[in-house]
């Protein structure tokens, strides 16, 4: 493990997904204590987009902004929300030079699958819809998304692939969850791991599913024909249950014919980069600006 990274484990707070309402007390604390971000460059507007029911969402917009991506925050489908995304929206914000639209999603499991993937898809609709109005280019804009968040982005981009929804240019996933299956090495053997292990990822498909089986708009692994999606950028964690699932789900693009960046950060553990004085997450975050900046340019 980097050793920087390593220093700030007993720092992490031990969240028990099985708890959500306790789990989301202390994700909002150790968002709470991440440096605030620079926002003087950016405007930032709470809104309220139509749905059913209306979706909070959280607008950061750069100066001479052309593209947009719908951002969603990650927490195990259980936690989170646009105020714990705060610190990551603004930086990729300000990183990219996109408008960033941090989308506030219905948890489970009080609210289970679909609520939260129908719940980001009436964003990009109302997003390709008003693209005028925010300042955007319609045919610039991406979805993206960490874990949870991440599997939520790359669901709504089948789902507006299969339904012929808003044009999507670029999905930017950073450690999904993908597979509720949990067949892969890294999902089985990383029962350990800080912050994010086997047994966590157990509990979040469980609260995210209910009593449903999974489909591939809940399990995007699961899809059995990826051509005609979005290029994409995925990155993961050496020491993350997901990785495995990342970066077969990216092989399986490829393979289909999407456009595919993949970046495996060694020494990292899921949700690390929480730790932004280290200089690996120094790295990852300023490479996913960096990234989207390059996918919504000319």
């Amino acid at each position: 493990m980097d050793p920087e990274l390593e220093a700030f484990i007993p720092l992490f707070p031990q969240t028990d997904l099985t708890d959500p309402p306790a789990a989301r007390g202390l994700l909002a604390e150790l968002a709470a204590a991440v440096p605030a971000p620079d926002t003087g460059e950016l405007k930032v507007e709470d809104r309220t987009v139509p749905g059913d029911p209306d979706v909070p969402v959280r607008i950061y917009s750069p100066h001479g902004a052309r593209g947009a991506v719908i951002w969603l925050h990650g927490g195990g489908f259980v936690m989170g929300n646009v105020d714990t995304e705060h610190p990551w929206a603004a930086r990729i914000a300000a990183g990219s030079g996109a408008v960033v639209i941090s989308v506030g999603y219905r948890l489970a499991p009080e609210h289970p699958f679909p609520a939260a993937l129908d719940d980001a898809y009436a964003v990009l609709r109302w997003t390709a819809e008003h693209a005028a109005e925010l300042g955007v280019d319609p045919d610039r804009i991406a979805v993206g998304g960490h874990s949870a968040g991440g599997g939520l982005a790359a669901a709504v981009a089948l789902r507006a692939r299969d339904e012929r929804g808003p044009a999507i240019r670029f999905q930017l996933l950073n450690q999904p969850a993908l597979d509720d299956r949990q067949e892969t090495w890294s999902a089985r053997n990383f029962t350990d791991t800080p912050w994010f292990n086997r047994d966590k990822a157990t509990t979040a498909w469980r609260h995210y599913l209910g009593a449903q089986p999974a489909t591939p708009y809940a399990a995007p692994a699961r899809a059995a024909e990826l051509s005609g999606l979005p290029p994409a950028y995925i990155a993961t964690a050496e020491l993350c249950p997901n990785r495995d699932e990342d970066l077969g789900y990216g092989l399986r693009l490829l393979q289909a014919g999407v456009s595919v960046e993949l970046h495996q950060w060694p020494g990292t553990f899921h949700g690390s980069q929480a730790v932004v004085s280290a200089e690996v997450s120094q790295r990852q975050n300023a490479e996913l600006g960096a990234v989207l900046r390059r996918a919504l340019a000319d």
